[in-house]
């Protein structure tokens, strides 16, 4: 707990967050009731709520829980009475999402100068969930229902939080520091694309800081039913600057985007790409001033895609190149050698 709150106490977070980090503080001294030495209130809101998420109780179960361990222990004891107080206590731990409004038809976020709207300028489609017997222009009764939904998770305060962690920040250039350099591909640092961007950007490859991520994005059923076709997107980043073996772990690799279903968002991906592409291209042009716990300084960072993943559908999708028809091959182009069948019609 005192290596999360050195880590949650840097000056920028600190600034920023400066009430949530007095109350975070506060509850890792208050003792859990008068007497105990063993656990402050901070300290047992976090095991509780870590066996929470390890066993995937729900949240009556949990509130359920927490109002027998209140009632068990003594009079004064600080123990929160339900899970909407734990996640209260443990606000400033966690990362920021926006949860932003979607057009049903994927034609619009409802954000910017979209943000007041209640129905899709496009295609004219309610932002709010709608009974079959009443109009679109009652829709602001459900205001809390909204059609469809995009999480985002911004992704410069969690860059920012990598280089607060000594260890983390140490990392983040070993493909300079710790790499061995011997001609062979151990790592993508070693490939013809790295050495190419570091000649063509020689002011981005000059600080070894600057972070090159991995874009993955594919559908999914959230729900594990063959029979069912709801397609929800997960939007990774992974960062390739960390060794080998890390790059790939679950702690590495960042979410950055979920977009909801049921129907998956073709080619109208890019509609909802645009919160974290702003945020990448900020970070491309203009960088954004980090602590770097491990050189103790405050550093410039860029960030840069370097690579996409996907399959060959969602290649399409992401890039807007057609892989259908007769130049499907993105190579080949107009040379792609190709047969259609004479019945079918299918190429």
């Amino acid at each position: 707990i005192e290596d999360m709150l050195r880590d949650l106490g840097q000056e920028g977070f600190r600034q920023a967050h400066s009430p949530y980090y007095e109350s975070l503080d506060t509850d890792s001294t208050t003792p859990l009731y008068m007497g105990c030495t063993k656990y402050t209130r901070l300290s047992a809101v976090l095991g509780l709520v870590n066996l929470k998420a390890r066993f995937g109780w729900s949240d009556k179960s949990f509130n359920e829980l927490l109002l027998l361990l209140k009632n068990m222990l003594p009079v004064d004891n600080t123990l929160p009475k339900n899970h909407y107080e734990a996640k209260k206590i443990l606000c400033p731990v966690g990362m920021e999402y926006h949860k932003i409004h979607a057009c049903p038809n994927d034609c619009i976020l409802y954000r910017h100068q979209f943000a007041e709207m209640r129905s899709c300028p496009t295609c004219g489609a309610s932002r709010y969930k709608v009974k079959s017997d009443e109009s679109s222009v009652d829709a602001s009764t459900y205001k809390d229902c909204p059609s469809k939904v995009c999480w985002y998770l911004p992704v410069i305060p969690r860059f920012k939080r990598l280089f607060a962690n000594a260890e983390d920040a140490k990392n983040l250039t070993w493909h300079a520091d710790g790499r061995i350099k011997d001609g062979l591909l151990r790592h993508p640092a070693d490939s013809p694309q790295w050495k190419s961007i570091d000649e063509l950007y020689p002011e981005f490859g000059q600080d070894p800081r600057n972070l090159r991520v991995g874009l993955a994005s594919d559908g999914m059923n959230p729900f594990g039913n063959l029979s069912c076709n709801h397609s929800s997107w997960p939007v990774l980043l992974m960062i390739y600057n960390l060794p080998p073996w890390l790059c790939i772990k679950r702690k590495y690799i960042m979410m950055c985007m979920m977009i909801a279903g049921p129907r998956q968002p073709g080619n109208d991906i890019d509609v909802y790409l645009a919160p974290l592409i702003e945020d990448l291209r900020k970070l491309w042009v203009e960088g954004v001033d980090v602590y770097d716990r491990n050189a103790q300084e405050t550093f410039r960072l860029r960030v840069m895609i370097f690579c996409t993943i996907n399959d060959f559908p969602a290649y399409g999708n992401l890039s807007g190149y057609s892989v259908k028809g007769h130049h499907a091959c993105p190579i080949c182009e107009k040379d792609t050698s190709y047969i259609q069948l004479k019945h079918g019609k299918k190429t």
